[in-house]
């Protein structure tokens, strides 16, 4: 049997299995649950809203930041700082440590070993952190945002129970199966998209997307990129079961049932939130965004926006029902498991609207690739998006349930869908947002900053730059100010601090202050003047084991040594600066306020950026700026095309649109056979023939099937 014919059989199968079998840790999970009785609207409602001037958190947000900022992290400040060294009295600052909130930005695989590997290096739990003193800055944190390859980090911690790096990342040889990221997002068993391997884990994807179809909800491309993201940072998948079955994959597993997990339960985790932007539906542009556009932020409890034009909140629960005035448009219907973990880490991370654009303009130039070959390829992308178009392709489809609220203020008030796209789409590529929000009063931003902002994919502010605009015209009612920065990028570049651990706002003129600490720790060059690995194109979505080594021991490296002035060797203080800044605020808060130390005075003068008196980059010799690929088959040739693309999430362009051909190609003739239900007679015979090929292993009836529904060889 040819492979896409096996490949159709397995869709049409995936459609038959959905309507007899209940779920059982299947990859139907995925499905939502329709018609599921809502709560009784006349005594609590599923949205909760609030006004720029009164802004409220959700009570259990409130419940839990407070319960675990009053005891586990109380105690972690208290373990984390070496009083002594520091010249302070720590038991003054009992009660008034400050609030600590942590940023992991995006960029595909590179954002997310980036963050990894920073936070790493400020993890109690790592040895060479501890005794450097960075390692326990990680225990005091309230709060951690993700956006697009930075939401993957922060759902991969959250739904592995908030694992050491190391464990997460490589395996524990128990119930961590690591990422195996060397198999690559959209092929995983190699560039032959037709290989069996390949055809089956199709198949699967297409069967989670399709159980979601069959309950009335719009699909679009980001669905099945959810489910790859699942197979790789959610739990239940390893290399013996990856293109199998015998899992869910993540599928079932829910935003709002993260305080069912151990690590929240026993308060070891930060308050995860996740954020995206999104298209208004009166625009058909596939370019970047303004920064007008409400950015939405989805937490264990609530999908919303603190933005002055929206400042309400969703039930995340029921957050696929659509609403209208607040009310079920189904009556006293409403929907369930919409918030699907790897559905929200792929809305934040959902640039397929930037892909289609700029497919048309730069495939042809693509390494490898004549003319003609882009040109077909772009067709029959385009070609069977259109046939199979519900809604839009190229976006998360969200149903909207701030319809017709805040009709003078709302952009989509009048929309019955958001379309939820890549965080940073309107450039703010750091998801500060959630944490610069006044109802919360976070003190000290930690940025886990790799945004690849120049050609040689190392920041250069951007991302800071649009979110201090935005605080300081949009958001000025509602959220913190951002505290003094350079002002361009170049300024960001000839200070030098996108090349080291830097520390912004260290010296508010108000009380309380009037923005936060910022601690940035940019991905840099190393400072032993090594070859970098870790500014590596955003599209890549394939690292093979030693290039993930390479690119995390880096990264720890730089976030546990910090710089030492005109020269090529840690500072054997950085850990005791870090502390410094940290705690800052806390000294802000005694009565009468304590003098900085003489040893933090020091530090703020190496680390702090003063705007009347900037840093240079001359302090930083010998550090080298190119990426050189530690392993170069097959990589470096990428680097000319992918570095020139300012959105650049999805790695693999050319076995994406492959897949998303196949992928489409199978909706149509699903779609087709809808209406042919009764015809089940030309299953049986189909199953016959996969049977007589042994595909199966003699199981005739797909019903029968769960454990291992795709196997392609006895013993597998």
């Amino acid at each position: 049997m040819p492979p896409t014919l096996l490949w159709l059989l397995l869709a049409f199968n995936a459609v038959f299995a959905q309507e007899t079998l209940p779920s059982q840790d299947n990859v139907t999970d995925y499905a939502p649950a329709t018609n599921v009785e809502c709560p009784d609207l006349s005594t609590s409602s599923l949205l909760r809203e609030w006004s720029p001037q009164n802004q409220t958190l959700h009570p259990a947000e409130t419940a839990y930041v407070d319960s675990r900022f009053n005891t586990t992290i109380q105690s972690a400040w208290n373990e984390w700082l070496n009083s002594s060294a520091l010249g302070y009295n720590v038991s003054a600052f009992q009660g008034m440590f400050p609030k600590v909130g942590i940023a992991a930005p995006g960029g595909g695989l590179r954002a997310a070993q980036y963050a990894l590997a920073c936070m790493s290096g400020i993890d109690a739990r790592n040895a060479s952190s501890k005794a450097a003193g960075t390692g326990g800055l990680l225990q005091t944190a309230s709060y951690m945002t993700g956006l697009s390859g930075g939401s993957w980090v922060l759902g991969s911690l959250v739904f592995n129970n908030w694992p050491t790096a190391p464990d997460l990342v490589y395996g524990n040889g128990g119930n961590l199966s690591g990422w195996k990221l060397d198999l690559p997002f959209v092929s995983p068993d190699g560039d032959d998209v037709f290989s069996e391997n390949n055809q089956y884990f199709y198949g699967s994807i297409l069967w989670s997307v399709i159980s979601k179809a069959n309950q009335g909800i719009d699909t679009s491309i980001t669905d099945p990129w959810a489910r790859m993201i699942s197979y790789h940072f959610l739990n239940q998948t390893s290399r013996d079961n990856f293109f199998t079955n015998s899992t869910a994959h993540g599928a079932g597993q829910l935003w709002s049932e993260i305080p069912n997990i151990p690590a929240w339960q026993e308060k070891t985790m930060p308050f995860p939130i996740v954020v995206a932007d999104v298209r208004p539906a009166n625009d058909n542009s596939t370019g970047q965004l303004g920064l007008s556009p409400t950015v939405y932020e989805i937490t264990p409890f609530e999908f919303g926006s603190f933005d002055p034009q929206l400042s309400t909140g969703m039930n995340l629960t029921y957050v696929g029902t659509h609403l209208n005035n607040g009310k079920s448009e189904n009556g006293s219907s409403c929907v369930t498991g919409f918030d699907q973990a790897g559905f929200v880490m792929g809305s934040s991370a959902s640039l397929f609207n930037q892909i289609f654009d700029f497919a048309n303009n730069e495939l042809q130039s693509f390494g490898g690739y004549d003319s003609q070959d882009s040109n077909s390829l772009v067709y029959v992308l385009q070609r069977q998006l259109r046939s199979v178009r519900t809604r839009d392709d190229d976006v998360a489809n969200w149903p909207n349930p701030f319809q017709g609220i805040k009709s003078s203020t709302y952009e989509d008030t009048n929309s019955t869908w958001l379309s939820l796209i890549d965080g940073s789409s309107n450039l703010e590529n750091v998801p500060y947002g959630p944490l610069f929000v006044k109802a919360r009063n976070v003190e000290v931003i930690v940025t886990l900053e790799n945004s690849a902002d120049d050609p040689n994919n190392w920041p250069n502010g951007t991302g800071p730059l649009n979110t201090a605009l935005r605080l300081s015209t949009l958001l000025r009612a509602t959220h913190q100010q951002f505290p003094p920065i350079p002002q361009t990028p170049d300024d960001w570049v000839s200070t030098g601090v996108r090349q080291r651990a830097t520390f912004f706002g260290c010296d508010p003129t108000q009380s309380p202050p009037e923005y936060p600490m910022v601690i940035l720790l940019p991905n840099a060059p190393p400072i032993n003047g090594d070859n970098p690995v870790t500014n590596s194109a955003t599209f890549t979505l394939t690292y093979p084991l030693l290039f993930t080594q390479l690119l995390m021991d880096q990264v720890h490296s730089n976030t546990i040594s910090g710089f030492t002035p005109n020269a090529n060797t840690p500072d054997p203080n950085f850990g005791l600066c870090l502390q410094c800044a940290a705690v800052d605020r806390a000294r802000l808060k005694t009565n009468p306020v304590t003098p900085r130390s003489s040893m933090c005075t020091q530090c703020f003068k190496q680390y702090c950026y003063d705007p009347n008196n900037p840093p240079s980059e001359s302090e930083l010799p010998n550090r080298k700026l190119i990426f050189v690929d530690p392993t170069p088959l097959g990589l470096s040739k990428l680097t000319g095309f992918l570095s020139t693309n300012k959105f650049k999430l999805v790695g693999g362009l050319i076995g994406l649109v492959a897949f998303i051909a196949i992928f489409c190609g199978g909706l149509i003739w699903w779609k087709r056979r809808q209406d042919r239900r009764l015809e089940y007679e030309e299953v049986n015979e189909y199953h016959d023939d996969a049977d007589t090929m042994g595909l199966w292993r003699g199981q005739k009836q797909y019903s029968d099937l769960h454990a291992e529904q795709y196997e392609l060889q006895p013993g597998r």
